[in-house]
C-alpha cells in the first residue's frame, strides 16, 4: 500500500467522470476543512493479508491526524503511485472497514466518491509533517 498524507487547511471536490458502474451516482460538491487527507493506493499485494493491511493503514492515519492536531480525516482512492493494484471492490471494502474503524475511535472519518475522477480544490499549508509518504 502506498499513501500520500496531506493536511488541508481547506479541500472541495466534485464528482465529475464515473467510472465503475457498480458504485451509486454522487453529484455534490463537498467541503472540508483543517482535515488530514489520504490518497490511498491499494496493491495487490495488500490482498494477502487484509487484517494486515487494514491495521497498517489505520495506524498510519491516527498517526499523521496526530501529528496535524486533527480527528478528520477523508479516505480517497487514489490508484496512480504504483503499477500495482488491488481489486476495485477489495480496495472498497478496504476503505469502508477503515472508516469505520476510524468513527469507532472517535475520529470523523469520511470517504470521497469512490470510482470517479474528481474536480479537487485544496489549500495545504507549508509546514512540516503537512505532507508524508508512507510505504508498506
Amino acid at each position: 500500500m502506498k499513501l500520500l498524507l496531506v493536511f488541508a487547511n481547506k479541500i472541495s471536490y466534485t464528482p465529475k467522470i464515473k467510472n465503475l458502474d457498480w458504485v451509486e451516482d454522487k453529484t455534490e460538491t463537498e467541503t472540508y476543512e483543517n482535515i488530514l487527507v489520504a490518497f490511498i493506493h491499494v496493491e495487490e499485494k495488500d490482498m494477502e493479508d487484509p487484517k494486515k493491511s487494514e491495521t497498517n493503514l489505520v495506524k498510519n492515519l491516527k498517526w499523521a491526524a496526530r501529528k496535524n492536531e486533527t480527528k478528520k480525516i477523508l479516505l480517497h482512492s487514489f490508484a496512480h503511485l504504483s503499477e500495482s493494484k488491488a481489486t476495485p471492490e477489495f480496495t472498497k471494502e478496504l476503505l469502508d472497514r477503515a472508516q469505520t474503524r476510524l468513527q469507532n475511535a472517535d475520529y470523523e472519518a469520511y470517504q470521497s466518491p469512490f470510482g470517479y475522477f474528481l474536480d479537487i480544490s485544496m489549500e495545504w499549508p507549508g509546514r512540516s509533517l503537512a505532507r508524508v509518504f508512507k510505504n508498506f
